[in-house]
């Protein structure tokens, strides 16, 4: 074995499929200064077991994207290494067993035509013609995707090192790290019994070990071990090399055609997990024992789709381990922990579908700085604080993988771990009627059930409309009519103090923040593509101090955003003060009414306009008051030291029942700011859209001449145009279900699809957001121009298109 280089541009910490695919795709980009280390040889951690299937559609553009990235990787890289791959575009098929499922498949299917996937809808006989062997009689239809297939896991992984070293990327086998060495906050390189090797950057793609290792320099990466079946027969009649693999939801398994034989397995709600105590010293090519009575709980659902398996010889049930997250999906980027750290683990056993996308954009994000594309859905910055517990990620990744194979329905929530974060408020608004859902371990009130009434404060699923349709339109139309309190508590909330403070936030901020102490400034944060990293609101509490506000979810992200772009030398610190601040919001027509009555300050319009903040008093208590609105009405965010919660709220709740105050919850924020046309990050704008793009360039200080992260492009845009821009679509017909990923037809031709989607209770019809795109550009006469239809579902719908919100365009409710 050649020796251990002493220095590397990049360490690669593992040689599974998607450590080596980062090694290919890096010696791409001529980073032939890398060296991967593998603890033992390459693919024997969990990478030689996988089943090895092939899907590429999810519910993300940009991950459907980079698994359709992988296939044409997949495609070209035997003739392009020599090695077989094992690879066969063979197609893959999806059943549907009853109304609901075939609902599903139907949305799947039109999300697959937003995205540029060919997904063919089946008859129970069209798709037995593809599987001659499975029996029809339960089946109410099937999706085919042609470009889905199959490969071997080990054959690929070794074709992907043998490019990397083709480039000159160097592997070692056998060679463990030991440690990543961290001095003052900086990786200076990694330690092995071989000897150290300095570098500045590590990636770390060692699977299952991925969070013991990381944790040994602070760094969080939530993921667990599972085990997972699945067994393969001997050759069965009837039984050819191009078969589809097939995915049988409702009965729980899946299916792929292996040396004349079938490999069979399944996603079971009762997971068993692995390792709890620590994975075994030196495990490695090993499988564990044969679960045969855990397994048995597939045979007979298996055995009446396919009755053959009855009689078949069984070769083996292969029992591995395999890397499980908290929310299904895997984990890439930069630790927010450490710089140049990177991770590429937690693959939920696609890892081989995922593989081939997954090294590129890794490698990407290590050579120039950024992902290829918007990567939030498996952005290592989706996780926060309760994320650290090993107990509450196991916990909550034995849910997700148990639901693996059940309908995945419209705002669905996840029952473990809970609760976790509670506002103070949480026991009075349960008292309430409170239907509460999670987000980054928050309970939060998703709506509020009418207890005098008989309503039962639970969710009830479904692709119409749901059963909080009814209780979310009452809270729709107190906020329009009367007056709501909404618990916000969860909210973000960072403060950014120093004397350069507001010289950092205005690089930072594409809007103009450097105004008068009390100013409230709604504003975008960019990369230099002019992308939306960030979206919040930021108030001036002092000379040298900002207090900035973001979604929930977004704690992590934004935080680590805003500061790793601060500038250098700047003398401002950023500080998260979630826990310490309560937030109650107060909107409709009568919040002013209500907030005057409970202090003594003066709240009118003209002491106390929209887009400022002023701190005031009710009821003795302090709080910090923002004229700001998500839903389109008169209002405030209140936020408050989290003591003075109840006290506030028992005080506003008292003065509001008169004027018809009520509680709201969160999925009445979203229907009141579909139809005032608000933009969500991570749904309508993110790093792929710009402000000019999103309708947003009112929020850029470009007449200013104040430089910005950012302004350039933004600046480039304005003068050369855009080749997609978001519009609002109504449907006439109120019993139209408009989720998001719906696709977007201009004059018969498809351009884009929703962002998101919903029902205006106010309106009376649904409304949705998508970006109209034209490679030849896109001007407000293009879009206004067409005729358009959306294919919900697969069936075609005509609607409506407008560049101004459904709701108030002018925005006289907001400011009176």
């Amino acid at each position: 074995m050649a020796d251990l280089p002493t220095t590397a541009k990049a360490v690669i910490i593992g040689g599974g499929i998607v450590g080596c695919s980062t090694a290919y795709h890096l010696g791409k980009l001529g980073w032939t200064d890398t060296v991967l280390l593998e603890r033992k040889k390459l693919t024997s951690g969990t990478t030689f077991h996988a089943a090895g299937l092939v899907g590429q559609l999810r519910t993300s553009a940009n991950i459907t994207q980079l698994l359709g990235y992988s296939v044409d990787l997949y495609n070209r890289l035997e003739a392009e290494t020599g090695l077989q791959t094992g690879w066969k575009m063979n197609g893959g098929l999806r059943l549907a067993c009853n109304d609901e499922r075939w609902t599903e498949v139907k949305r799947q299917a039109t999300t697959a035509h937003s995205f540029g996937l060919e997904m063919q809808l089946l008859t129970p006989k069209e798709a037995q013609d593809l599987w001659p062997l499975m029996t029809i009689d339960d089946l109410k239809g099937a999706a085919f995707l042609p470009t889905d297939g199959q490969a071997n896991p080990s054959d690929i992984t070794q074709s992907l090192a043998r490019g990397a070293r083709m480039a000159g990327v160097k592997i070692f086998e056998d060679t463990p790290v030991t440690r990543i060495i961290v001095d003052d906050g900086r990786i200076r390189g990694v330690e092995t019994p071989a000897g150290t090797i300095e570098c500045e950057k590590v990636i770390l793609c060692a699977g299952q070990w991925t969070r013991t290792l990381a944790a040994t320099v602070g760094v969080n990466v939530p993921l667990v071990s599972v085990e997972h079946q699945y067994m393969i027969t001997e050759r069965i009649p009837g039984i050819t090399p191009g078969l589809p693999t097939l995915r049988d939801p409702d009965r729980l398994t899946y299916w792929k055609e292996e040396v004349g034989g079938l490999v069979m397995g399944g996603y079971e709600p009762n997971p068993v997990p692995w390792a709890q105590k620590g994975i075994p010293e030196g495990f490695h090519y090993e499988l564990l024992t044969s679960n045969f009575d855990h397994f048995e709980q597939f045979m007979d659902l298996a055995i009446g789709r396919v009755p053959a398996l009855e009689t078949a010889g069984i070769k083996q049930l292969i029992n591995g381990p395999e890397s499980f997250t908290p929310d299904g999906n895997f984990i890439l980027g930069e630790a927010p922990e450490l710089k140049n750290l990177f991770v590429g683990a937690g693959f939920n056993a696609f890892g081989i579908a995922a593989g081939g996308g997954a090294g590129m954009a890794l490698a990407e994000w290590v050579a120039k700085g950024a992902a290829p594309f918007d990567l939030w859905p498996v952005d290592i910055r989706r996780f926060g604080r309760v994320h650290q517990s090993t107990d509450w990620v196991r916990t909550r990744t034995l849910e997700a993988y148990g639901k693996h194979y059940t309908i995945a329905w419209p705002s669905e929530e996840h029952a473990s771990g809970r609760p976790a974060r509670r506002s103070p408020l949480y026991a009075h608004l349960k008292a309430a009627g409170a239907c509460f859902g999670e987000k980054l371990g928050w309970e939060r009130p998703n709506w509020f059930a009418d207890l005098a009434a008989g309503e039962v404060a639970r969710d009830v699923y479904s692709y119409d409309r749901p059963g909080w349709f009814d209780a979310v339109g009452r809270e729709h139309h107190a906020c329009r009519t009367a007056a709501v309190l909404i618990d916000q508590t969860s909210f973000a909330k960072f403060t950014l103090k120093g004397p350069d403070a507001a010289r950092a936030m205005n690089w930072v901020a594409a809007n103009n923040v450097d105004r008068a102490v009390g100013s409230l400034t709604y504003t975008q944060m960019l990369n230099d593509h002019g992308g939306i990293e960030c979206d919040l609101t930021v108030a001036r509490v002092a000379r040298d101090e900002f207090y900035i506000v973001t979604g929930t979810g977004f704690a992590t992200h934004d935080f680590d955003w805003i500061a790793r772009t601060l500038p250098e030398g700047c003398n401002a610190q950023l500080v998260d003060v979630t826990s310490g601040f309560a937030v109650l919001s107060l909107m409709g027509p009568r919040a002013r009414d209500i907030l005057q009555s409970v202090t003594e300050d003066d709240v009118s319009n003209a002491a106390f306009p929209f887009g400022t903040a002023r701190r005031i008093a009710i009821a003795g208590c302090p709080v910090l008051a923002l004229r700001v609105t998500y839903v389109g009405e008169l209002g405030w965010e209140l936020h408050m030291p989290t003591e003075f919660a109840v006290t506030v709220y028992e005080a506003l709740m008292a003065a509001g029942a008169p004027l018809g105050l009520i509680n709201a919850g969160y999925r009445a924020i979203e229907t009141l700011r579909l139809e005032k046309g608000y933009r969500a990050w991570g749904a309508d704008i993110g790093p792929d859209h710009t402000p000019v793009e999103a309708g947003l360039a009112w929020a850029c200080k470009m007449k200013s001449g104040i430089p910005f992260k950012g302004r350039e492009a933004v600046a480039a845009q304005l003068a050369g145009g855009v080749k997609k821009r978001l519009a609002g679509f109504a449907v006439d017909d109120p019993e139209v279900v408009l989720l998001g990923r719906e696709t977007i037809y201009r004059d018969g031709q498809r351009v884009g699809w929703l962002s998101s989607g919903g029902f205006g209770h106010t309106l009376g019809r649904p409304v949705g957001y998508g970006y109209v795109r034209n490679p030849e550009g896109v001007s407000e006469d293009y879009i206004l121009s067409g005729r358009y239809e959306l294919e919900v579902a697969s069936v075609l719908v005509p609607c409506t298109v407008s560049l101004e919100p459904f709701f108030d365009p002018k925005m006289t409710r907001v400011k009176v």
